[in-house]
């Protein structure tokens, strides 16, 4: 329904909008109306998440409170189409009303929203519950004003004004070489002796600035420039795959990993979501573990997650707590990634198709192999076989021992799994030996082995 007067706005599976390069989020408010209240008969859109960017006014659904698959779909409004942010006037009615906020857009004759359209209407954001709308507002300017969207940097080409001071009939030193320095004599001199130390202090920390602001830009680009590329490589077909070499895999793999390692081009902070936190956080985490998870065979360490996702998030770093807080909140959201916990205290992130059932099966297929049955296997073993770390398989490992799969052995040469044959053995009878049966089947791989 959104999309008859609204462009459609593409989301990750978590839910989370999907940026287009150098695109950056700026604010977050939950639980905002967007509608027209100049025409009526164009639907509304109730109590969803409101994202505002450089680029464009996002409006996502709640999941918890769509009715309908078209009126679920997210919707977007390009700043670029906004012709003017209207002030709503403060009265004592208002004071007792949800906070509203409106602005004009351009549309075509059949009332969509484009860039430069022929005719406007104006759009009606209401805020409901605990959002900040003056803070909204702020933002909301400084976006519209800001014009990134046309990849312009507008910059100072000049300094502030330099301030003249008098000497009784002195002139001011120019900035050409050949410029004769003046004594610094009496008062007059001390303070064109001071106001020379500021005037450089002020043009080393604007060169400075031109600098810094020149590199992020750079920095901006860069990071567009691999999250292209990136989802280039992840987009390539599986028959090109198959048809590669080893050598051309390896390079593959390594492009993906130092593509991964650039970062996340709009971090979610603080500042920008608010009291949505955590739970944007969570989302955006849900759709950074995909890569890392399907390298890593569906497995991986909360350590190693916390250190790969404070890589990429730059210089916008999160805290234990608030990655385990992200972690705990995926059961609320339909993401197809999970926090697990093992009996011996480790944590794991994992993906929801990375079942046990799954994992038992293949350790105990593993461990009845004729080797495994003389010698057993080793956590190294396990990890060459789920293609995960061998501290994940470990604990595999452990978890199928404590299901009564598997035996430990602990010597100096370190833990080695066998599988449990105590089934198979009648306690009224030690030496029945059912035949092929996995008792039958240790006995025969001990028996080849002398």
């Amino acid at each position: 329904m959104a999309g008859n007067w609204l462009l459609p706005a593409e989301t990750t599976t978590s839910g989370r909008p999907v940026l287009r390069p150098g695109e950056v989020e700026s604010s977050l408010q939950p639980s905002v109306d967007l509608l027209n209240e100049e025409n009526p008969n164009l639907p509304p859109l109730k109590s969803g998440l409101l994202v505002l960017t450089t680029h464009r006014l996002l409006w996502l659904p709640n999941p918890e409170s769509t009715t309908s698959p078209a009126a679920s779909a997210a919707a977007a409004v390009p700043l670029a189409a906004v012709v003017q942010i209207l002030h709503s006037k403060k009265s004592i009615k208002g004071m007792f009303a949800s906070p509203r906020v409106r602005f004009q857009v351009s549309i075509t004759p059949e009332y969509k929203v484009q860039e430069k359209g022929s005719k406007f209407t104006t759009i009606t954001l209401v805020f409901r519950g605990k959002s900040d709308p003056d803070s909204f507002v702020g933002k909301f300017w400084e976006a519209w004003r800001g014009r990134a969207w046309e990849g312009a940097v507008s910059g100072s080409d000049s300094g502030p004004g330099r301030v003249e001071l008098g000497d009784g009939g002195g002139s001011s030193s120019s900035d050409t070489g050949l410029a004769l320095k003046m004594p610094v004599v009496g008062l007059s001199g001390i303070l064109r002796k001071e106001q020379e130390m500021w005037e450089s202090t002020d043009k080393s920390l604007q060169d400075a600035f031109q600098d810094l602001n020149a590199l992020m830009n750079k920095a901006k680009e860069m990071v567009a420039l691999a999250e292209k590329m990136r989802q280039k490589l992840l987009s390539g077909s599986t028959s090109q795959a198959n048809a590669a070499n080893d050598e051309e895999m390896g390079s593959k793999e390594e492009m993906q990993d130092w593509l991964l390692s650039v970062g996340i081009v709009s971090p979610v902070t603080k500042e920008s979501a608010g009291a949505l936190y955590h739970q944007e956080l969570s989302r955006q985490l849900a759709d950074f573990v995909k890569i890392p998870l399907e390298r890593a065979g569906g497995i991986m360490n909360l350590i190693d997650i916390y250190c790969l996702f404070n890589r990429a998030r730059g210089t916008e770093l999160i805290s234990p707590d608030d990655l385990l807080r992200a972690c705990s909140l995926w059961e609320k959201f339909n993401v197809p990634v999970m926090l697990k916990k093992f009996e011996s205290g480790v944590m794991v992130i994992q993906n929801k198709s990375h079942s046990d059932e799954e994992v038992f099966s293949r350790i105990k297929s593993l461990v009845q192999k004729p080797d495994a049955l003389k010698t057993g296997i080793s956590a190294t073993d396990a990890a060459r076989t789920l293609g995960i770390a061998p501290a994940m398989a470990k604990e595999h490992l452990l978890a199928a021992e404590s299901k009564g799969f598997l035996c430990r052995d602990v010597s100096p040469d370190g833990f080695r799994f066998y599988i449990n044959i105590f089934h198979d053995i009648d306690p009224n009878d030690a030496y029945l030996v059912k035949e092929y049966g996995i008792y039958d089947a240790w006995i025969r791989a001990a028996i080849a082995s002398r």
